[in-house]
């Protein structure tokens, strides 16, 4: 959870890169594939609107 956690903070501070390292994590650690899906769509949106 913590990366996932990350992932987000960084991503509302505007620290895309950061971000987007903190979501590969997280979507490395998932241990469900709706976990991986959502962690996905959302590392999806920062790489989109960049």
């Amino acid at each position: 959870l913590l990366p996932a956690t990350r992932a987000d903070l960084l991503s509302r501070l505007g620290r895309t890169a950061d971000a987007v390292a903190a979501y590969d994590e997280a979507i490395t650690l998932a241990t469900n594939d709706t976990e991986r899906t959502f962690l996905q769509t959302r590392r999806a949106r920062l790489t989109r609107d960049t």
